[in-house]
């Protein structure tokens, strides 16, 4: 039973490792096609990815496995002709990766479940730096009530 649940996590690495493949092919797409701040952020999500992918490998390589290779092309959701498309694209991206590391997150291995939430956070950090809005500050739970724009009178004494 433990040669087996080795193996299951030596296959979760890899699927983490096909992301982070992916990951690097779009957003070295994405650096070649956006500029200024837009550029910097995805040339450092670009570099973030790629030590990712040879984390990954090592672990891999270290546990006795073979890593997954990268393709030579990826299919993209979208084609991003505009610095609005590339960070939707880049968000969608980042949720990929988060997916692949969830999964590792169930790990047999406490160090690589370790690893794997670590990989999510700085995924997610990510996310959000390409999205036009800040995060709301407990995500899921409904946003609260706005004021309303006139002051209410009810209540108040005078005349």
């Amino acid at each position: 039973m433990t040669g087996v649940r080795a193996a299951d996590d030596i296959e979760m690495l890899r699927k983490a490792l096909a992301a982070e493949h992916a990951a690097v092919f779009a957003y070295g797409l994405l650096g070649a096609r956006t500029s200024g701040p837009l550029r910097d952020r995805m040339s450092a999500a670009y570099d973030a990815h790629r030590g990712g992918r040879d984390q990954l490998r090592g672990l891999i390589t270290a546990r006795g496995g073979r890593p997954v290779e990268s393709d030579a092309s990826y299919t993209l959701p979208f084609f991003p002709s505009n610095a609005t498309l590339a960070a939707k694209l880049a968000v969608h991206l980042e949720s990929g990766v988060t997916a692949a590391y969830l999964e590792l997150a169930a790990a047999r291995d406490t160090a690589l479940r370790h690893y794997a939430a670590l990989a999510m956070q700085r995924a997610v950090t990510r996310s959000y730096s390409f999205r036009p809005e800040p995060p709301t500050a407990f995500p899921g739970m409904p946003a609260p009530a706005t004021p309303s724009a006139t002051p209410s009178t009810s209540g108040q004494a005078g005349g």
